[in-house]
């Protein structure tokens, strides 16, 4: 599914050298700092015992932490190939490969094979997906109590470099592109699918963290 118009050249970016060098820097340094704070507010929120959906989930972050930290089981969906290997190693090798489920590709295109879950997280995806009503709905959607999201802040500055990176990718002849979605918007689709903001906050110049709840 990777070969998707919406997740075109993800495996030339996002390949088995880059999975292994988050991977193991995973491993020396732990979660970076803006899944640290999407971490710190889940578990604010409460996982004990929960299901958790993690989207593009990279190598697999948020799974393990959250996993080892009160979770009953993670599903993860990843796009890249090599990402979703990432994940299986480090899942294998932490002893609770049986506690996840593994589902490859578009999440948009796969939507309706996935699961629902307590816990929805999208830790930097917004901004690899050219549809944002599209993956925020559909992910929405699964959230049972709690959606976490760490996405870019729409600020000049972040543009421009998402600007020069997509230009690096033309120039380099790579299908992938990267996007600013605006924040009023990302709030929107996530409220109109019945979730209210618990949580929401700067993690540096770039990146922002938004955690939504259920309504009752």
């Amino acid at each position: 599914m990777t070969g998707c118009s919406c997740c075109q050249g993800v495996d030339e970016v996002f390949g088995e050298r880059k999975a292994r060098h988050d991977l193991e820097r995973y491993r020396r340094r732990g979660p970076s700092k803006p899944t640290r704070r999407l971490l710190e507010a889940l578990r604010r929120e409460g996982i004990e015992r929960a299901s958790v959906l993690d989207i593009g989930g990279g190598v697999g972050a948020i799974q393990h932490e959250l996993l080892e930290n009160g979770a009953e089981r993670a599903i993860s969906v990843e796009a890249s190939a090599a990402y979703l290997r990432a994940t299986k190693d480090e899942a294998a090798r932490r002893g609770y490969g049986d506690r996840m489920t593994y589902e490859a590709g578009d999440f948009v295109a796969i939507a309706d094979r996935v699961e629902p879950a307590d816990v929805v997280t999208l830790d930097r995806v917004i901004c690899c997906y050219p549809d944002m009503e599209a993956l925020v709905g559909h992910s929405a959607e699964r959230a049972r109590r709690v959606y976490g999201l760490v996405y870019p802040r729409d600020r000049w500055w972040v543009g421009f470099g998402i600007g020069f990176t997509n230009l690096l990718m033309r120039l380099t002849r790579r299908a992938y592109r990267a996007y600013v979605h605006p924040t009023s918007a990302v709030d929107a689709v996530a409220r109109a699918h019945g979730l209210v903001p618990t949580v929401a906050q700067r993690a540096g110049p770039v990146w922002q963290v938004a955690v939504y709840v259920r309504e009752a």
